[in-house]
């Protein structure tokens, strides 16, 4: 007599394979709708350091002459989810197919610590900025001073652009130019009183922030080359800077037509 079909098709092994695949079907649709602790970020705004960033001015330099200056210096940011938003498992992998978004982990984004850090960060990042360029010009903080406005951008990624920003208005290139050259120079990293510029995140999409713009040229951490070389925009030139002096020979070299170094 034939076995029944019914009770030969569900055997042990069958029914276990059975159990596991309507289990992991449940943990899928459960991801897929449960909220991560990835934060999406995009391409920010950019804030002209010579210029004004929401109706104020940026950088404002009291007790030395300040000289008229052309191009741009912008500052580089990134947007992001809020810091208690999460996002779907859905939303996760649209991101990660989008070479203008990233999808990071939160804690990345924004690390543990309270508003009154972030803010301190802030102000220690314009306060190093200042000290660098009045270091490398030689001249004393006690007779110029330096306040920095840059509205609501946070974090201290702005301080090489700001510091830059500084020498130009007070000095320009030292020949009677523009550092800039007059052209648009975007860039990102920090800074500290000795004038050496660290790594910041985001670099793949600052660049893009940086282009659309309308930049021709970012000055990078060199340690961030392979990030800033991660779908650099069409005509974006990347420069790799450690210090500040290197920044501000890059800029002079771009004006000179001499050797500039490159990612």
């Amino acid at each position: 007599m034939p076995a029944d079909s019914h009770t030969s098709w569900l055997t042990p092994r069958r029914r276990a394979l059975t159990l596991c695949g309507a289990v992991l079907a449940v943990l899928f649709l459960v991801a897929a709708f449960a909220p991560l602790p990835f934060t999406k970020t995009w391409p920010g705004a950019t804030a002209n350091a010579l210029g004004s960033y929401q109706g104020n001015q940026v950088v404002t330099i009291t007790g030395a002459p300040v000289r008229a200056t052309s191009g741009t210096l912008l500052v580089t940011t990134i947007l992001a989810t809020g810091p208690k938003e999460s996002i779907s498992l859905e939303a996760a992998l649209q991101g990660w197919l989008d070479p203008k978004v990233a999808v990071l982990p939160r804690d990345s984004v924004y690390p543990q610590g309270d508003m009154s850090q972030a803010r301190q960060e802030v102000v220690q990042s314009q306060d190093s900025a200042t000290a660098a360029a009045l270091s490398y010009l030689h001249l004393s903080p006690d007779q110029v001073k330096v306040s920095v406005d840059l509205g609501d951008i946070g974090g201290p990624s702005g301080g090489q652009m700001l510091t830059l920003a500084i020498i130009d208005k007070l000095a320009g290139n030292g020949k009677g130019g523009d550092l800039t050259g007059g052209r648009d120079i975007a860039g990102t990293g920090t800074i500290d009183a000795n004038g050496d510029i660290g790594t910041v995140g985001g670099v793949a999409l600052k660049t893009q922030a940086a282009a659309r713009d309308g930049a021709s040229v970012f000055l990078v951490p060199r340690a961030e080359c392979a990030d800033a070389k991660v779908n650099t925009p069409s005509g974006l030139r990347l420069v790799p800077v450690n210090t500040l002096s290197d920044s501000v020979a890059a800029l002079n070299a771009l004006g000179s037509g001499g050797p500039v170094p490159s990612c």
